[in-house]
């Protein structure tokens, strides 16, 4: 089954559907999501790419990440997306967007604009093998430690997302009162 992405203008603006893998070698800008799941602990959970991912595979990134198809909102997406590579579910909030462009390996571009979703659980994920070989929990403060020691671990939109948008997602965080 074909997969198609939603092309956008840098307004966010619909400008047609082209099938994945054409938009990622012709480096068209295209919708696409992160979501970033929290603790209790603002503990983030990160999921490692499974090794058979048509790019990036074996590297550490946010939760799950993917592109809405042509039809779903960016909410549906990221929920069905949640479910389907880390095998659990919560409630996402739409925090921000931002557009990057990677040039990653098998000589695919990612042109997108990615719209960031945050969410809250304390769920024990049920990783989807296809997608994601690993998971674990880190704090916010030791993943941008781990990342600038360790970047060639890590997926390329999101050391773009946490080096561009550490503060933002930080206020996003639930702190315990005293």
């Amino acid at each position: 089954m074909q997969e198609f992405v939603v092309l956008v203008d840098e307004n966010d603006q619909v400008i047609g559907q082209m099938e994945k893998m054409e938009a990622h070698q012709k480096a068209l800008l295209h919708r696409a999501f992160s979501v970033m799941v929290f603790n209790s602990n603002n503990e983030l959970l990160l999921q490692k790419r499974a090794y058979s991912k048509y790019h990036s595979g074996g590297l550490w990134t946010n939760t799950t990440c993917s592109h809405p198809r042509p039809e779903e909102t960016i909410l549906e997406a990221g929920s069905r997306r949640l479910n389907e590579e880390m095998g659990m579910t919560c409630e996402l909030t739409q925090a921000f967007s931002f557009i990057y462009k990677a040039k990653l390996d098998q000589g695919l571009t990612e042109y997108e604009l990615d719209h960031v979703m945050i969410g809250f659980s304390d769920e024990t994920p049920h990783l989807n093998l296809e997608e994601a070989s690993a998971f674990k929990w880190m704090s916010m403060s030791d993943l941008k430690k781990d990342m600038a020691q360790n970047q060639q671990f890590y997926t390329a939109w999101f050391k773009i997302l946490i080096d561009q948008h550490f503060e933002t997602i930080q206020q996003f965080l639930i702190y315990e009162s005293l």
